[in-house]
C-alpha cells in the first residue's frame, strides 16, 4: 500500500509534508497592514525558513508567488487541511479575497484533493482553527471567522466523523486588527500548549483543563512579538521566530526542542509567524 500524501487531524503529529509559497515583492504592503519589507531579505528569509523545515524531515512543496497579493505568503489562512484533503476558505479581509482559490492549483499539483469550499456569506481564516484531537477542531468566532463558516465546516467535517467546537474571541483591538485563535495558543506536544492567558476564552481554558493539557504561560511582551506563534514539526519539536527568550527557555525546561529562524521581514513586518507561513499537507505518527 502506498504512503498517504495528505491528511491533517493534529497540530503536533510528525509533519511529513508541507506547502509554502514564495513571497510577493510587488503590491500594496501598506493596504495589507505590512511594514514595508526589504524584497531581498523577504525572499532570503523565506528560503531559509523552507530549508529549516526540510532539515527537520518535512517534504516541502514551494508554490510560486502571487504578485500583488502580499499576504499570500501566509498560506495557513486561505485553506485548512483535514483528513479528506483541503478546505478552501473565504477571507473577511479585503486584501486577501481570492487567496483561497489561488491555492487550489498548487494543492492539486501536490496531490491534495479539495474536500470542500466555504460559500455564500461564510468567512474564515485558517489561523482561527486548532485541532484538539483527530475528531475535534476548535474554531474561533470573531471578526475573521463567522457563524456561517462554523455551520459549513461542520457539514464538511462530518464526512470524516469530526466536529467543531466554537470559542468566541474578545474584541481586543477591533476588526481592523487581526486576532486569531492561534494568536494565543500553540500546542507543542499532545498534552502541552503555549498560551497567552489574558486573551484566551474561559471556555477554551476549561476545555484544555478537562483534556489534561498543561499550559506554558506567555508574557505580554513576548505575545506582541509573536512568541505564541509556534509550529510543531513533531511532538516536542518546534519552530519559532527568533527572539522571545523567556518562552523559549520555558519550553526547553519542559524538554521541548526549539529551532528558530530569522523573520524580521517575512514574519514581523507582516505579522505572520511559522504557523502562518505553512500549509500542512500531511501529519502522520
Amino acid at each position: 500500500m502506498s504512503e498517504p500524501r495528505y491528511g491533517v487531524q493534529s497540530m503536533v503529529d510528525p509533519l511529513r509534508r508541507v506547502l509554502i509559497r514564495r513571497p510577493a515583492t510587488t503590491g500594496d504592503f501598506a493596504a495589507a497592514d505590512w511594514r514595508q519589507p526589504d524584497p531581498a531579505r523577504l525572499i532570503a528569509e523565506h528560503e531559509a525558513f523552507g530549508a529549516l523545515l526540510e532539515s527537520l524531515g518535512c517534504e516541502v512543496t514551494v508554490a510560486e508567488p502571487v504578485e500583488g497579493m502580499v499576504d499570500s505568503v501566509y498560506v495557513c489562512d486561505p485553506v485548512w487541511t483535514c483528513g479528506q484533503g483541503a478546505i478552501v476558505l473565504r477571507s473577511a479581509k479585503p486584501a486577501r479575497v481570492g487567496e483561497g482559490e489561488a491555492m487550489v492549483a498548487p494543492l492539486e499539483a501536490a496531490g491534495v484533493p479539495i474536500a470542500g469550499r466555504l460559500t455564500g456569506t461564510a468567512t474564515a481564516d485558517g489561523g482561527d482553527m486548532v485541532w484538539l484531537d483527530n475528531e475535534t477542531l476548535a474554531v474561533a468566532r470573531g471578526y475573521r471567522t463567522n457563524a456561517e463558516a462554523h455551520r459549513q465546516l461542520d457539514e464538511i467535517l462530518a464526512a470524516e466523523g469530526a466536529r467543531t467546537l466554537r470559542f468566541d474571541l474578545p474584541h481586543d483591538r477591533g476588526a481592523a486588527h487581526v486576532l486569531h485563535l492561534m494568536s494565543f495558543i500553540s500546542p507543542v506536544t499532545h498534552n502541552l500548549a503555549v498560551v497567552f492567558e489574558p486573551l484566551a476564552p474561559v471556555t477554551l481554558m476549561q476545555e484544555l483543563q478537562e483534556r489534561g493539557i498543561g499550559i506554558i504561560p506567555l508574557g505580554e511582551d513576548e505575545y506582541h512579538s509573536m512568541g505564541c506563534n509556534i509550529l510543531a514539526t513533531a511532538p516536542g519539536v518546534v519552530v519559532v521566530l527568533d527572539g522571545n527568550p523567556n518562552v523559549r527557555r520555558a519550553m526547553e525546561a519542559k524538554g521541548i526542542e526549539v529551532h528558530a529562524y530569522q523573520g524580521g521581514d517575512v514574519s514581523l513586518k507582516g505579522d505572520g509567524g511559522p504557523t502562518c507561513l505553512t500549509r500542512e499537507l500531511l501529519r502522520r505518527a
